[in-house]
């Protein structure tokens, strides 16, 4: 074959690949096999090896291309990339309209409500929402000139982000080259002569790159195969993907993509005329797509998709909020239908006219809000129930799940709170539940799928005893919880052993509960009193302990006999009582000796201190037993009953509540250094709450904090404040 053959058959070729990438990509359809589109490609690129002029920048053999990068050049975008702020309810998504409507004229708050061009036949409108769903994937932006890819990018910071076009065109959901025919038309689309209508020279669209939760499989059964960690989730793979430094990486990765915002003007003011036959002037593409192709975000996707781009066809326009709420509920349920990840819905005002009025504020666009799911949730069987008991005797109903993911985590155990939430839940040994977990929550059962019942299950019945001592349990009448009223009981005792010696309160460095368990078995210990009384020769006997060990640990527990006032209080393990109201005890009373003291009305005057809590202080301190091991630890350790003095700071006068898992440091330091600025640190989000301090997965503190109006500050910025 000559060149010139070789020539009329690589575009033939070309044409034909693009044609049916098109229709699997963006119109979901499929005209010929997988193995017959993989020869088409293989004959093209052995034409181009054979014929390497003919090889161009659009070529569909170009997907997977060019040397392994040595580094990211950075890339400027000609318009910021912004994020979405996040609703968690629908009074969060009300409010949100709120807000936006206070800034339209009556005009426009009317037709972004109740869009006016609505016709009652199903047709769309200019006003109202439009909703795509919220892709957990990473954000790209794609600049084409004269109809080829030039640039794909990272959002970066959302002003200059990573150049990975290289990277991007291995992706063959993004098209190399722009559709020239358009859907349905024999029109001619191109930038030159013979275009019946033309495109800006330039065009730039925006998208999301994302990963299928098929090859998302596929890729940690080879991660198993090769003995290496599984990849938590199928977002972390599709951005390390994009940021591989050899293409070749990323295009085995089989990576998906959605674009869904087109920021290139198309009205003809826009580009310069160009003269085509006959000397006429061809005409612009805002012609063809109609008016609603630039007025509403709806007919931007109409356009994309026309250009060849693969849209979501889930996303949909909304007429009014209650049809927002009623997708959004489609899809809580639908989701694990999908075939790739979601997170919520992203719902825009469809009007552009109204969206750019509205503008931005911080790095969010005001027309525009990511509306979240509830929370991440799996479906999984109950193997068992167990009993937990606590430090005070509550027995908690814990139900033994096989062994699922839900929100990159691995669970194996979820609480069921009490013998009530059981009978609510209706759960069973054997039964298929959907569990969730929230933030800073431990995960719960949310439903039994009873459809999925086989009558094997069986029903879950309380016991009247206590699993650890037998001990018949206890009830009271304003409780939910049984409880085990033995003080003496052996699980009791050893979680309050736990506790004694947690970071809060007497924080012993290298006893943990596998040793605190031997010390118990041993009989070496009846009470957390009975540490600062042990010895090298006491310990070094026990199995796996040697002489030096003995006298490591022995010099630890010792070296914690001076302690501060409000550690002292939390580590009695006194019921209701956490480390926040240990300090308020603390700076009210000053020493033990006068909480002891106190009557009910002394410790209800404390502020966040409840008739509960101040009677769960007055009874601990009239038993007789708790007295007794009170005057005993006295006799071992020295309690510092000089209050501190936080310095006056930055944070004095200056309240704060933390959510989420820090990374930078433990919730503990964060508090420490929170009152060595003069700050406080509260329990929980109330009205009284400046601050909430929102780390990784953040719990139900978050969405009382928006609903409050309470400022959220990140880590990041909460370390700039420290």
């Amino acid at each position: 074959m000559n060149k010139q053959k070789a020539q009329q058959r690589v575009e033939k070729l070309r044409k034909a690949i693009n044609h049916h990438r098109y229709l699997y990509h963006v119109l979901d359809k499929q005209e010929i096999s997988d193995e017959a589109l993989d020869s088409l490609k293989k004959e093209l690129f052995d034409l181009e090896q054979k014929f390497p002029e003919l090889v161009t920048i659009g070529s569909p053999t170009q997907r997977i291309g060019g040397e392994a990068l040595k580094e990211f050049k950075k890339v400027r975008h000609s318009e910021k990339m912004l994020s979405f702020n996040d609703a968690f309810s629908k009074k969060d998504m009300e409010d949100w309209l709120e807000r936006i409507s206070k800034l339209l004229t009556e005009k426009e708050k009317k037709e972004l409500i109740l869009p006016p061009h609505h016709s009652a036949k199903g047709g769309t409108g200019s006003g109202g929402f439009y909703c795509e769903l919220k892709i957990d994937g990473l954000a790209i932006e794609l600049i084409y000139e004269k109809g080829l890819l030039k640039t794909g990018s990272t959002r970066g910071n959302g002003v200059v982000g990573e150049d990975i076009t290289q990277n991007i065109r291995t992706i063959d959901a993004i098209p190399l080259s722009l559709q020239t025919i358009y859907p349905h038309t024999k029109v001619f689309i191109n930038f030159g002569v013979g275009a019946s209508y033309k495109l800006p020279t330039r065009l730039v669209v925006r998208g999301e790159v994302f990963i299928t939760k098929k090859e998302f499989e596929r890729i940690n059964k080879l991660q198993k195969e090769k003995n290496l960690p599984a990849y938590a989730n199928p977002r972390n793979i599709a951005a390390g993907s994009v940021r591989q430094l050899d293409p070749k990486i990323t295009a085995g990765r089989k990576l998906d993509s959605f674009i869904y915002d087109l920021k290139t003007d198309l009205s003809p003011t826009n580009f310069e005329e160009k003269i085509i036959e006959a000397g006429q002037k061809s005409k612009s593409i805002s012609k063809l797509v109609g008016d609603e192709g630039q007025k509403t975000h709806e007919g931007i996707h109409s356009v994309l998709k026309g250009l060849g781009f693969k849209t979501n066809k889930n996303n949909k326009y909304c007429k009014s909020m209650q049809d927002v709420f009623n997708f959004w509920e489609y899809w809580v349920k639908h989701r694990e239908k999908l075939n790739y990840e979601i997170d919520g819905i992203v719902v825009i005002a469809n009007n552009n006219r109204i969206f750019k009025k509205l503008g931005v504020v911080g790095k969010a666009p005001r027309g525009a809000v990511a509306f979240k799911f509830p929370q991440a949730q799996a479906t999984t069987k109950v193997l068992g129930i167990t009993l937990q008991v606590g430090r005070t005797g509550a027995i908690t109903p814990v139900a033994v799940l096989e062994p699922v993911q839900v929100s990159g985590i691995t669970i194996t155990r979820a609480t069921l709170h009490n013998e009530d939430e059981i009978k609510r839940l209706g759960v069973k040994i054997g039964d298929t539940v959907i569990v969730g977990r929230a933030g800073d929550v431990i995960p719960d059962i949310v439903k039994v799928l009873g459809e999925l019942r086989t009558g094997k299950e069986k029903n879950f019945k309380m016991p009247d005893i206590c699993p650890s001592c037998k001990t018949e349990l206890v009830k009271l009448d304003n409780e939910a919880l049984w409880r085990c009223p033995n003080l003496k009981c052996f699980a009791r005792l050893k979680r309050n052993f736990y506790h004694f010696v947690s970071r809060s309160a007497f924080d012993i460095d290298g006893l943990g509960p596998k040793i605190i368990d031997k010390l118990l078995d041993e009989g070496l210990v009846q009470d957390p009193g009975d540490l600062f009384e042990l010895k090298e020769g006491d310990i070094a006997p026990l199995e796996r302990f040697a002489e030096k060990s003995a006298e490591n640990l022995v010099k630890s527990i010792q070296s914690k006999k001076n302690i501060a006032l409000p550690r002292f209080i939390y580590a009695l393990g006194i019921r209701n009582v956490g480390e926040e109201t240990a300090i308020d005890l603390a700076k009210h009373f000053g020493s033990i000796k006068n909480i002891k003291e106190a009557e009910p009305e002394n410790l209800d005057s404390i502020s966040d201190i409840g008739p509960v809590v101040s009677k769960s202080i007055y009874r601990w301190f009239r038993n007789k037993d708790n007295l007794k091991f009170l005057e005993k630890l006295q006799k071992f350790v020295i309690i510092n009953y000089q209050p501190s003095i936080a310095k006056k700071g930055k944070l004095t006068g200056k309240t704060f509540v933390l959510t989420g898992a820090l990374e930078s440091m433990t919730r503990d330091d964060a508090k420490s250094r929170i009152r060595e600025l003069g700050g406080e640190v509260l329990s929980s989000v109330s009205l009284k709450t400046d601050y909430l301090v929102s780390g990784s997965d953040p719990g139900s503190k978050a969405e009382r904090a928006k609903k409050l109006g309470v400022k959220i500050i990140d880590e990041k910025t909460f370390l700039k404040t420290l």
